[in-house]
């Protein structure tokens, strides 16, 4: 099985490192506009293959888009990376020109292959690829939820004080730090509630932190984290490769569902060997319910900057 990374940033090579030492995919080839970018990425990362013991075959391109032939996944991380103080929307006019042109180049060598979408903002990039390439929508998937809800559970696991593998969580709607919406009400420790163990003013503290997780590590990094969200990526498309059925949160194509259509935006999937193999309605509260429809607006609201893309 065959992954192609457009764009050997900081997520796109951690992604390709932790499906090459996981071995998730057979081949993984990293591709940058940057000259000798991706190729120096792709041999520092297969230099730790006799040390980590893997046989992933992983190589690097610049622009070569003939080296990604016959990708089975195409993730595409390339844009511009958030700054301290800028939001993922901010980001729209710079990155809707460049995911478009990736999108298109990959599906000419790769014209079978799922797409997951990482570019900010997400949902918009997400939503730009399937209209402008006419994919069906189970074949394009933003990965946000998954990155969301693992921030989600690692701040839960800070309150409770308990193994983050023992906790069960889930971020929904859009990819922001006004538009996530942690499920607190649906969060369990090993079975039971969290409600049982924290007060709620605890689980509104949990909700505030995840939701401006990625603008707290950019205040602390200087720029975009990496590791989490090249893991979750990682997460994504071993569930696609492998045919794994995971339920993980991610921002589709709605058609009706949660009330909402015409917009990609985060909501649980079966994800398989064919994408996004069904969206699991989860029964919604009202007060959820005004939150995601607070959150679709804002998110269709950006949608509407990309009418000169489109």
């Amino acid at each position: 099985m065959k992954v192609t990374i457009v764009g050997a940033g900081n997520v796109g090579a951690t992604c390709a490192d932790v499906i090459s030492y996981r071995g998730i995919a057979s081949e993984v080839v990293l591709l940058d506009i940057k000259e000798g970018f991706a190729e120096g990425k792709a041999m520092d990362i297969m230099q730790c293959a006799t040390t980590t013991v893997f046989n992933t075959k992983l190589s690097g391109s610049t622009n070569d888009y003939s080296k990604t032939a016959g990708s089975d996944v195409v993730v595409i991380t390339s844009g511009i990376p958030r700054k301290p103080g800028m939001t993922r929307e901010e980001l729209i006019g710079i990155n809707a020109g460049i995911v478009k042109s990736v999108a298109d180049n990959v599906l000419t060598h790769s014209p079978n292959a799922i797409i997951v979408v990482v570019s900010n903002p997400m949902d918009t990039m997400t939503y730009l690829t399937l209209k402008a390439t006419g994919l069906p929508k189970n074949r394009v998937i933003g990965m946000g939820g998954a990155l969301d809800s693992s921030r989600f559970k690692y701040y839960l696991s800070q309150a409770l004080q308990k193994p983050g593998n023992d906790i069960q969580g889930m971020v929904i709607g859009g990819h922001g730090d006004t538009t996530m919406i942690p499920l607190t009400r649906l969060a369990s420790y090993n079975g039971s509630p969290v409600s049982h163990f924290l007060s709620q003013e605890e689980l509104d503290k949990v909700a505030s932190a995840t939701m401006v997780g990625g603008a707290t590590l950019t205040g602390l990094l200087g720029t975009s984290a990496w590791y989490a969200p090249g893991a979750s990526v990682a997460y994504l498309v071993d569930s696609i490769l492998n045919d794994q059925k995971r339920m993980i949160p991610c921002s589709v194509m709605l058609e009706g569902e949660y009330g909402q259509n015409d917009i990609c935006i985060g909501v649980p999937c079966i994800i398989g060997k064919n994408g996004v193999e069904e969206i699991v309605d989860i029964q919604l509260n009202d007060a959820e319910k005004a939150l995601f429809a607070k959150s679709a607006d804002a998110v269709r609201n950006m949608n509407a900057d990309l009418k000169s893309v489109l």
